[in-house]
């Protein structure tokens, strides 16, 4: 992304949010005063394993992944693309990460910290429950998810992720896909590979 891109982006952005929580003139300038956004290359490591942060990133525009490093291999966790929010869990335990966070793509984030936050909800209190709601609509949908994938076969699982996440089909490795889903790069190829047989055979038995 290039300088004009961000800013295309940050104003749309803020016009997206000013239509969605009727944002007046007064917070629009407290927002923009705060110096929230962040691009960050391809390939940036915004956290690691070790590390202590209190910055959590809203995705405006890119993909970022959180991943555990387990004898030198890539466990990962989660993928967080537009519109959805990463929240370093040391920001609650107040102990140093156990994981990286990392872009996928070229990223621009809005970010957060508690100090920030907390004025704002003093300036905002309207703020409170609308944050209080995204919380809640965000831990119900973790933990779906969560059930979903502990319950489900390696196929099923690939499956749940074509029909939940299929942008990230096309903007994710494969390698990628597969330490997301607790299967090897191998594995996840011949799962794709039945399934393609398996939908040219109905195919045919529709015709």
């Amino acid at each position: 992304m290039n300088l004009k891109d961000i800013e295309i982006l940050k104003t749309q952005y803020l016009k997206e949010m000013t239509r969605l929580l009727n944002f007046s003139e007064e917070e629009l300038a407290v927002i923009h005063s705060l110096n929230i956004f962040r691009a960050y290359k391809k390939g940036t490591i915004l956290l690691k394993e070790g590390q202590f942060s209190k910055t959590s990133y809203y995705l405006i525009k890119g993909c970022l992944r959180s991943y555990y490093l387990v004898d030198g291999e890539e466990k990962i966790t989660a993928f967080f693309t537009e519109n959805e929010q990463f929240s370093p869990s040391c920001i609650i335990t107040n102990k140093p990460s156990e994981h990286y966070v990392a872009c996928v793509e070229d990223c621009l984030v809005s970010i957060g910290t508690p100090e920030s936050e907390k004025m704002m909800l003093e300036r905002f209190p309207r703020f409170e429950k609308i944050c209080r709601l995204y919380s809640e609509e965000l831990l119900v949908k973790q933990q779906t998810a969560f059930d979903h994938f502990k319950i489900a076969s390696p196929e099923q699982r690939y499956m749940n992720f074509v029909s939940s996440r299929p942008d990230l089909l096309q903007r994710v490795p494969q390698y990628q896909i597969a330490s997301y889903l607790g299967l090897t790069p191998q594995s996840l190829s011949r799962i794709r590979k039945r399934l393609v047989k398996t939908e040219q055979y109905l195919h045919k038995v529709a015709i």
